[in-house]
């Protein structure tokens, strides 16, 4: 994984919890996972109106 080894991967995550603070990650990757969340649905939406309008413009 991007040349990292077991050692370089417990350094960055020790430094993120003295960085944060343990409490504080949780919420970070709840916000995190909520904006994926939201970035996906949009994402469909966009989607779903290109696929309504091409089926429009076919039937015309």
């Amino acid at each position: 994984m991007f040349g990292l080894g077991t050692t370089e991967i417990i350094l960055i995550a020790l430094g993120i919890i003295l960085l944060f603070g343990a409490k504080k990650i949780p919420e970070l990757m709840r916000g995190l996972g909520s904006g994926i969340k939201e970035f996906k649905k949009a994402a469909n939406t966009d989607d779903e109106k290109e696929n309504n309008k091409l089926k429009e413009d076919n039937q015309k």
